[in-house]
């Protein structure tokens, strides 16, 4: 897929979309005119890379590409607004638009409309990510013509590099809880108090104490973990708060 529109305007089109049990009509021009968008495109909603990876991390990043300049974020599809707004529901994705490009006027515009009839999908979106200022297309990532579905350029890091290579990224905090916990409550205080964003995971609704166990070690509540290393409860999280500020 070696479509690429560098310099060239987007597709002039209208997106159907549904608003509050309305059908609206969104065209090109107020998405992107006098406007900085970073836009997304993906094979189909509820698919296993599209939710699991290209829209998480785009709705997570979010905050840091507006705080260097970016208006919006669109995530784009061949799928119907009931099916989008579904998704985006589904995926907590209150950061980004999202636009149902359900008769694929806009994905064949930009040259990446594709055959997908092998997964009986029909036609749907090559995948690719692009920065498009006042409805010009600035920069296209687009993922290489490879067999399956390729995901190794489209992604919210290689984006962000591209608009802010020295952008502090959120980072990327789980806590495991329980109703009613008060030490639960302290470890959340903390964190929102040094600006950090966090998964919570609360015990009976997202995981079993067995689980927990297997994961931290321990049965007790709250287990912070930060990028991927074990903090411990609410105690090793004020003493490691406490020298990450001291530092």
């Amino acid at each position: 897929m070696s479509n690429n529109h560098e310099g060239r305007a987007v597709p002039q089109v209208i997106f159907r979309t549904r608003r509050e049990h309305e059908w609206v009509n969104v065209n090109t021009d107020e998405i992107f005119k006098d406007k900085t968008v970073v836009v997304f495109s993906l094979p189909g909603a509820f698919t296993p890379t599209c939710s699991s990876t290209h829209v998480p991390r785009y709705n997570q990043l979010a905050p840091v590409f507006k705080q260097n300049g970016v208006d919006e974020i669109v995530c784009i599809s061949v799928n119907d607004a009931f099916v989008m707004n579904e998704w985006q529901r589904e995926q907590h994705a209150d950061n980004l638009t999202f636009l149902p490009d359900g008769n694929g006027h806009f994905s064949a515009g930009m040259g990446m409309l594709v055959d997908k009839e092998e997964l009986g999908f029909g036609k749907r979106s090559w995948r690719y990510s692009m920065l498009v200022k006042n409805g010009i297309v600035e920069k296209m990532f687009v993922e290489p013509d490879l067999p399956g579905d390729p995901f190794e350029v489209s992604d919210a890091d290689t984006m962000l590099a591209h608009i802010a290579p020295s952008a502090a990224k959120p980072r990327d905090v789980t806590v495991f809880t329980r109703e009613g916990c008060e030490f639960c409550v302290r470890a959340k205080g903390m964190l929102r108090d040094a600006g950090m964003q966090f998964e919570e995971l609360v015990l009976n609704r997202d995981y079993s104490e067995a689980c927990l166990r297997a994961v931290a070690g321990k049965s007790t509540v709250p287990q912070v973990f930060i990028d991927g290393v074990y903090i411990g409860g609410s105690e090793d999280l004020e003493s490691y708060l406490g020298k990450a500020i001291a530092a």
